[in-house]
């Protein structure tokens, strides 16, 4: 009694295990479509509709329907077509992308260079159309501002010299016409007296 019970419960357990089974193929050729899905999927429907039989050298040969394979080429070509297209959109889209990049290295080396010379006259000055570095400006003016000084105080030394030889002479003049003045007096009074005594002597000579 056991034993039929066992063999009735794997003859069900089988059976259930068949109509899963076969539920299962039916949902998945439900799912694949020769007019829908990716080309794998639809490789795959047509594979699962073709028979298969055994030729006469034993070997195994799918025997797919014309209209199946003819519709699954067209569908393969027309995918390929699409892909050759997105081929050459992503081609023509990377080419336009490698020349932005060009013309924005391009703009890019241009205002390198164009902050360059920016930077190089920021930090230079003209002198009489010359082009020099603020270093090298700053020190040229401020030679050229040290020399004047150095010209005004060398001007007002020889200035003060030209006067304190000025007032030396102009001392020195003084003191000569003071003795001038004094010989000339000397000699007026010496003059004087002498023709006092000449008159003198002429006076006695007229009374003698």
């Amino acid at each position: 009694m056991n034993s039929i019970k066992f063999v009735i419960i794997i003859v069900f357990t089988c059976l259930l295990n068949l109509t899963l089974f076969s539920q299962t193929n039916q949902t998945d050729d439900m799912e694949l479509s020769l007019n829908s899905g990716t080309i794998d999927n639809q490789f795959e429907y047509v594979l699962r509709k073709s028979g298969n039989f055994r030729g006469t050298n034993g070997q195994m040969y799918e025997a797919v329907n014309l209209n199946m394979f003819l519709t699954l080429r067209a569908h393969t070509i027309d995918s390929l077509k699409t892909a050759y297209k997105d081929l050459a959109d992503t081609q023509a889209i990377v080419k336009a992308q490698i020349k932005e990049i060009t013309d924005l290295k391009a703009n890019l080396s241009e205002t390198k260079n164009e902050l360059e010379n920016t930077k190089q006259e920021k930090d230079s000055m003209s002198l009489f159309g010359i082009q020099m570095s603020k270093t090298g400006y700053n020190v040229l003016m401020w030679t050229i501002i040290g020399g004047s000084l150095a010209l005004l105080l060398f001007f007002i030394y020889k200035f003060k010299n030209s006067n304190a030889i000025t007032r030396d002479a102009k001392k020195a003049l003084d003191e000569i016409e003071e003795e001038f003045e004094e010989h000339r007096k000397t000699a007026l009074e010496r003059e004087q007296k002498v023709r006092r005594q000449l008159q003198d002597e002429i006076n006695k000579q007229k009374k003698g």
